[in-house]
């Protein structure tokens, strides 16, 4: 069952793919970039939190240091 379509709905058909074609490549990339946006911001939350445990961890080693060298000159 072929059908012949005229010059002009061929135009048309053509003219409507290109739109679709650009259309799903625009998801696409608004895809991609949320997707970027969400790894970015968890290697950020990643780190903060590395970040944040390093702090702590040393000002209670340095606490500690204070307090042992308190001790000593008692």
């Amino acid at each position: 069952m072929t059908e012949t379509y005229s010059r002009s709905r061929q135009q048309a058909e053509i003219a409507f793919g290109n739109v679709q074609m650009q259309f799903f490549a625009k998801n696409n990339a608004v895809e991609e970039l949320e997707s970027e946006a969400e790894r970015r911001d968890a290697k950020t939350a990643r780190l903060r939190e590395a970040r944040l445990a390093k702090e702590l961890a040393d000002r209670t080693s340095a606490t500690s240091a204070l307090l042992a060298k308190r001790a000593k000159t008692r």
